[in-house]
């Protein structure tokens, strides 16, 4: 079950690594996008810092996560941005496939979360 989780956790983590990566130098092909999610995407590139930010945490999140000692952190770390992947799939493009990976890596993520709850005590007391 240890090597299980492990690999779980791996490709999770190679996952963000991945897509954070992806934020700074473009290697991926874009997919086609509806236009209102081209309205939202022009906003968050008008901000300039935020994708910057987001593919950092990304990075950071995912490297965390792949190694036992610091995964209980990199779960912490990349919960908000599995939160926003999930609504943004969720209300912004229902019909996608997007919705159903997203909502895996999201159950991976809490189960993490809950698998290293005994670790989150001391800053909930």
């Amino acid at each position: 079950m240890k090597t299980i989780k492990f690999i779980i956790c791996l490709l999770f983590g190679l996952m963000f690594i991945n897509a954070g990566l992806d934020k700074f130098f473009h290697y991926m092909p874009m997919p086609e996008i509806t236009e209102d999610q081209k309205k939202i995407f022009g906003a968050i590139m008008e901000l300039g810092w935020l994708l910057p930010l987001v593919a950092t945490v990304e990075i950071i999140g995912g490297l965390l996560f792949i190694f036992p000692k610091t995964r209980a952190l990199g779960a912490i770390v990349i919960l908000p941005v599995m939160v926003g992947i999930v609504l943004h799939n969720v209300y912004r493009a229902p019909s996608s496939t997007g919705i159903s990976i997203s909502l895996v890596l999201f159950v991976i993520n809490i189960w993490m979360l809950f698998d290293n709850g005994k670790k989150y005590k001391a800053l909930i007391s």
